[in-house]
């Protein structure tokens, strides 16, 4: 019997056709093929229902759960709660139930939030009208009932519901235009065309009766890449294939611009269109404090385990002896006698854990959610960082990165949109060596006197003139540049002259734009592209028309394009631009040496150079060529190879004709950026794809090179003269020697590195050779960690990505940021521990796909300076008092087993186990994680060296976590001591109570305990008072807010009967305990004993060994206090009396709020004179006075009414 229809069949319906081919076939109209034609094979592809939810009402809760108990401390917490209710553990369920109840439910209504929103606006898109062709009438439905095959008709401002194949146009040409804002955030409007056969389909009927089929790859994520051929059936005719291209889809979520409507085929629907199969979630990125938090975690856990196993064995050997083994008041059960040692010792194991496991934070994880979820918006809602010109702020993609900018270590940038503007003049142009200046004109306006031009011209050749044509001729048809007639361009006043609309260029590349413009003010003007014909008028007012018949499009591999055009004459012309090194090599004539010399020297100015050469083609050689571009452009696998294969036959034996010079100038405030991430100990490496001179320039200009600097070369042309072993051990003896005399010197060179992608793809490939003469990798890192700045140039995207993944994988481990603002800065941002996307003109993809968008370059100083060193600040103050309040709280639970024969009795009440974390204590550092600012925002930016205080995890190292846990063990001990020594002297009431001699305080076990919770409370809620240095209204509010809710609840629970309680121990416990005048000193006296070391610390600290941080915020005191005008900083005094040598490193800068006078006559009511602060923590004064008062060990102030002083 023959099973391979059924199985075919079972593959078809069940695992889907397009799962199984590496193709599909599209039947427009859902029609079948006419006889003779390949068989019908009805296919099936999901519909058009975009789904971005994670869940359903159905799945939600087993779903979420699922998720939240993947996570290891929420899994943990779930094993101790299941413990207490299956065995008899000292504490209730509820007390780790309610905790964990608390955070499962917090977490699980914000993601169900989110999904919601996720769903409705997922309804809005499926349900939103779309116009259908039915047997030739339009129809309209809904987006979600669209199939694969529909034809639907779209006008113009609509968003395409689909990806759709292009039918026909309202326009004669068959084009429409078309903007991917909402995809890659390109404004400017793209053309798309209609295959000629169908462009002739105007209206419904016509469009209804085409008969045809679409063969096309199957759905993949790449917005810029179709493969497929359509398949036209006409009556006694074979068929008719066409090619399609990326030049044919249409995109769901681009938008009909200038076009009245089109009909298009549905080609890829629902969860198959390219923008949803591009919003796959990225790979997730875990900070160092996360990491360091899961390690303390560890830390705490075995502490826990080592808690439990040391009071198991103590219990047993307490209980060796007879008599505490079953003392009178407690004899065991028959069941106990009998359950064999081993069970018992393990149960009593698991009790002990219950009862410590509160040393474990269950709510600081969810405290750090809600800190990271809130703390993102002060970003975004950051007034420092919104450009007006865009009319858009700073964006958070995601949150869990927030104390990650207080890390960086290394910043890799891109050139071009980043440090630029990516707003291109054109300069100049170079023809057969003769320099053509226009005058300047920017990009974007047509300016007057376009006619006027200043030429460098001298003794021109005979066939000068020609060329001189040919290459004005050659940068008017040889773009993409479209133009526009209109007075409004999406609804902006564009192209205005003296009141008047004039024609206006646009384009997907800023280039080609400032290329065509350039071209104007030279005399030869781009009119129009017209039924496939493109118009230039030339210096003699004359109309030309060449009949455009091939675009061989740009690529970065290439690094070129190429047009083929008809002249009015009849003569085949191929004209090429490009990049200086793809051109060169496939020139066989002009005057190279001149053309190479110019465009060397505009590099070396930081000028962009693009290469100009043409090729006349004969007709045989024409037809080849469209030959070779037709079969390729029909093959539906490896189309793009033989393309490349095509474009390399026909882009060959050029003739150079010159070159062109564009400036793209620096951003605004990038020099002073990088100059302000180098004095915060970042290094910066720039990654780019431009040629090195060009590149070096701009490093130049932006202050990443100094005039100073001496500058390595890894490159291409030196590993051909040498060896690539021999480059670069010289480079490694150079920069090894000069790092060995700076140990000896206070002056040390500095190096800057240029290194090019071929002599990266060398050094990173791994050669037999290697293993022999070491590792070129190992090498290669020395060198760079001994130079200031690195430059990468000729970069590939894959490339810039290795770089950061070379650094990430170093020894060292340093924190990475990678800031880009275009589609090929995608792969570095994602590899990058923090990726930053510039909102720049080459698109939205890197602002998609990072971790944090901003509007310009110079946004990334605040972004790290400020809002990094704060959060990292923050958080880091959140991890450790979370950590140190919870051994405050346990840790007087294991001293009380020692002294209750390890019974495993509790101290604390089951309600203060309970919300100890959830309410007393976890309000005031949430708010402190918040609004904190231990140093004001002006000094951190104008001082960068502050950010090295915080550098490399400096407040999550073991030494600062051992510090807080010890001062946690210490205050523990302070606390459950104290409160002993304070029950020590016990005698009987009359009544058969115990009471204290020396308080006159009923004594028992629940009174101990809750003496030694309030003092916990009232202690660990003033620890961090003490901490606080930015004081608002909130903070007062919920600290003393949060101590009084602690009085209140305690009254009240201790002073009601409760009915829903079978017992009540803790009644009237609290309010006799504040009964007695003694209880209440020692609750003061053991609170001030617990903070006295914390105190001592930090006075000690900001006396001997003050920090950069502690003598800002003395300066900051200082400006907020009643003095409002300040004299400058004086310059460290010179001479031999100097102990030290003055560096603009050791400076503390210092702000002025107001202009200070101009003349030393002019007088202050009141001023403030402030003496040098040297990087030793001293300060050298020129003039002692008796009014000198100390700063904290940091520095002096004077004090003195009137006229100026010198000091």
């Amino acid at each position: 019997m023959d099973f391979s229809v059924l199985r075919n069949l079972i593959s078809r319906y069940c695992a889907g056709e397009e799962y199984w081919v590496d193709s599909r076939t599209v039947y427009i109209g859902h029609k079948e093929p006419p006889l003779g034609a390949d068989a019908y094979i009805p296919q099936r592809y999901p519909d058009n229902r975009i789904v971005s939810s994670k869940y359903t009402l159905w799945n939600f809760i087993p779903k979420n759960l699922f998720e939240q108990f993947r996570r290891i401390a929420n899994f943990y917490f779930l094993l101790i709660f299941l413990v207490q209710l299956i065995i008899d553990t000292p504490t209730s369920p509820v007390t780790s139930g309610l905790p964990l109840f608390f955070v499962i439910t917090v977490t699980a209504i914000k993601q169900g939030y989110e999904d919601w929103l996720r769903h409705k606006a997922d309804c809005s898109i499926n349900e939103c009208p779309v116009d259908v062709v039915k047997e030739g009438t339009v129809v309209r439905t809904q987006s979600h009932k669209l199939r694969v095959g529909d034809v639907v008709m779209a006008r113009e401002d609509e968003t395409f519901p689909c990806d759709l194949i292009l039918l026909s146009s309202s326009r004669d040409d068959g084009t429409c235009y078309v903007t991917t804002t909402s995809l890659d955030g390109e404004s400017s409007h793209k053309t798309y065309y209609a295959v000629p056969d169908t462009m002739v389909f105007k209206t419904e009927q016509e469009v209804d009766s085409l008969h045809a089929t679409i063969e096309c790859e199957q759905p993949q994520p790449d917005l810029y890449k179709f493969v497929g051929r359509i398949n036209i059936y006409k009556e006694s005719e074979d068929p008719i294939a066409r090619p399609l291209g990326a030049e044919n889809l249409l995109l769901r979520g681009a938008t009909l611009k200038n076009t009245e409507h089109i009909y298009a085929v549905a080609i890829y629907t629902g969860m198959d269109t390219k923008m949803t199969l591009n919003y796959q979630s990225k790979s997730q990125k875990r900070s160092a404090v996360e990491k360091s938090m899961n390690a303390f975690l560890i830390v705490y856990l075995c502490i826990l385990i080592s808690k439990a196993v040391i009071n198991t064995v103590l219990k047993y050997a307490w209980q060796w002896s007879a008599d505490h083994d079953q003392p009178w008041y407690n004899h065991r059960t028959e069941i106990d006698r009998e359950r064999h040692v081993v069970i018992r010792a393990f149960t009593d194991f698991l009790a002990f854990m219950v009862l410590f496991n509160y040393i474990i934070p269950v709510s600081m994880y969810v405290t750090v959610e809600m800190q990271k979820f809130l703390g993102s918006y002060f970003i975004a809602w950051d007034k420092d960082m919104y450009d007006d010109e865009l009319g858009e702020g700073a964006q958070v993609n995601t949150s869990d990165l927030n104390e990650e900018l207080g890390q960086v270590e290394y910043v890799f940038t891109d050139k071009t949109g980043t440090l630029t503007e990516n707003n291109m003049e054109f300069i100049e142009c170079c023809v057969d060596g003769l320099v053509y200046i226009p005058h300047a004109i920017c990009n974007g306006q047509i300016l007057s006197a376009a006619s006027s031009i200043d030429m460098i011209d001298s003794s021109p050749g005979g066939d000068h003139r020609e060329h001189e044509e040919l290459f004005f001729r050659a940068l008017c048809l040889c773009h993409t540049v479209q133009v526009k007639e209109e007075e409004t361009v999406d609804s902006i006043k564009r192209g205005i002259h003296q009141g008047k609309p004039t024609s206006f260029y646009i384009s997907s590349s800023p280039d080609e734009v400032a290329l065509v413009e350039g071209m104007k003010r030279l005399g030869y003007t781009y009119l129009r592209l017209k039924d496939r014909h493109m118009e230039i008028l030339n210096k003699e007012d004359e109309i030309e028309r060449f009949e455009l018949l091939h675009v061989l499009n740009f690529d970065s591999v290439r690094r070129r394009m190429s047009v083929i055009v008809k002249s009015s004459a009849g003569e085949y012309l191929l004209f090429c631009k490009g990049a200086d090194s793809s051109i060169f090599p496939r020139v066989v004539s002009g005057k190279v040496g001149q053309v190479r010399a110019r465009v060397e020297q505009n590099a070396l100015e930081g000028l962009r150079t693009l290469c100009v050469a043409y090729r006349s083609l004969s007709l045989a050689e024409y037809e080849e060529a469209c030959h070779q571009l037709s079969d390729a452009k029909l093959a539906l696998q490896d189309r793009e190879q033989r393309l490349a294969q095509a474009y390399d036959l026909i882009e060959r034996d050029f003739t150079l004709l010159g070159a062109t010079a564009v400036e793209d100038r620096l951003q605004e405030k990038a020099a002073d950026t990088i100059e302000s991430l180098h004095k915060a100990g970042m290094k910066v490496w720039v990654l780019t794809g431009d040629k090195m001179e060009t590149a070096a320039a701009t490093c130049y200009a932006s202050k990443l090179f100094r005039r100073s600097t001496q500058i390595l070369e890894l490159t291409k042309k030196r590993t051909e003269e040498q060896s690539l072993h021999d480059v670069l051990f010289d480079l490694s003896r150079t920069v090894l020697r000069q790092r060995s005399l700076s140990r000896l010197s206070v002056d040390c060179q500095d190096y800057g590195l240029i290194i090019d992608g071929a002599t990266l793809s060398a050094v990173l490939k791994p050669s037999p050779e290697s293993s022999g003469s070491g590792n070129y990798r190992e090498i290669f890192l020395e060198i760079c960690r001994n130079c200031s700045a690195v430059l990468c140039c000729r970069m590939a995207p894959l490339q810039k990505a290795q770089i950061v993944k070379l650094i990430k994988a170093s020894k060292e481990h340093p924190i990475t940021l990678a800031i880009g603002d275009g589609a090929n800065d995608v792969s570095m941002i994602l590899e990058a521990h923090v990726g930053i996307g510039i909102m720049g003109k080459e698109g939205r993809q890197a602002a998609r796909n990072s971790d944090y968008a901003i509007p310009k370059f110079k946004h990334l100083k605040k972004m790290l300076l400020v809002h990094g060193h704060i959060y990292y600040i923050r958080i880091a103050e959140l991890v450790q008092y979370f950590f140190y309040k919870n051994v405050c709280f346990i840790f007087p639970q294991f001293l009380y087993q020692f002294f209750c024969g390890f019974s495993q009795q509790p101290l604390y009440d089951t309600a203060y186990l309970t919300l100890y974390n959830i309410s007393f204590t976890s309000l005031p550092i949430l708010l402190y994680s918040l609004i904190e600012k231990h140093v004001s925002i002006e000094t951190l930016k104008s001082d960068p060296t502050l950010y090295r205080d915080v550098a490399k995890n400096s407040l999550l190292r073991w030494p600062v976590f051992l510090y807080w846990t010890c001062l946690g063990l210490f205050d523990a001990c302070i606390f459950f001591f104290g409160a002993y020594f304070l029950f020590d002297n016990t005698t009987f009431t009359s009544n058969g109570q115990l009471m204290t001699t020396n308080t006159q305080m009923m004594f028992g076990n629940w009174t101990f305990g809750t003496l030694v919770f309030t003092v916990l409370v009232f202690t660990v809620t003033l620890k961090l008072a003490l901490d606080t240095h930015h004081w608002t209204w909130i903070n007062h509010f919920v600290i003393w807010g949060s101590l009084l809710f602690y009085v209140i609840f305690s009254l009240l629970w201790g002073g009601i009967i409760w009915p829903f309680l079978n017992y009540q121990r803790m009644y009237y416990v609290f309010m006799q305990m504040l009964s007695s005048g003694p209880a209440w000193l020692s609750i003061i006296l053991l609170i001030m004993v617990s903070l006295l070391p914390d105190v001592v610390k930090k006075v000690l600290s900001r006396t001997l060994w003050p920090t950069a941080t502690h003598l800002a915020q003395d300066v900051d005191k200082l400006l907020q206090g009643s003095v409002t005008e300040l004299t400058p900083v004086l310059p460290c005094p010179s001479g031999p009396s100097s102990k030290r040598k003055c560096t603009d490193s050791s400076h503390l800068h210092i702000r002025v709020p107001m202009p200070l006078p101009l003349h030393r006559s002019e007088s202050f009511p009141h001023k403030l004179l402030l003496a040098h602060w040297t990087d030793w923590g001293g300060a050298d004064i020129c003039t002692l006075s008796p009014y000198m008062r100390r700063l904290s060990g940091a520095g002096f102030a004077y004090y003195t009414p009137g006229p100026e002083t010198f000091v």
